[in-house]
């Protein structure tokens, strides 16, 4: 199968990708915010994620593929609140 001829669309695919993973994403996000609990998350995953998806982003800006920059950095960012809710409701 020759799959040369879906280069063109791969930037889009990426894209479409992107947006269905940070979508998925986002009403964890929202229910730790909202309820202002993040017990259920360790912060081991909470740290392993949020690097790898920080070496996502880097590995995007390497092939200079937007898709997957704009992706991780804003997941990287949930993660980061999530972390913040973590280590302020400890207090």
């Amino acid at each position: 199968m020759d799959l040369a001829g879906l280069v063109p669309y791969a930037e889009v695919v990426g894209a479409l990708a992107a947006v269905l993973t940070s979508i998925s994403f986002l009403p964890q996000v929202w229910k730790t915010v909202k309820t202002r609990h993040a017990d259920d998350f360790s912060w081991g995953w909470l740290a392993a994620f949020g690097a790898g998806v920080a070496m996502w982003a880097f590995y995007g800006l390497i092939l200079g593929a937007p898709s997957i920059i704009l992706n991780n950095i804003l997941v990287r960012l949930c993660v980061a609140v999530m972390a913040w809710i973590k280590f302020t409701a400890r207090r």
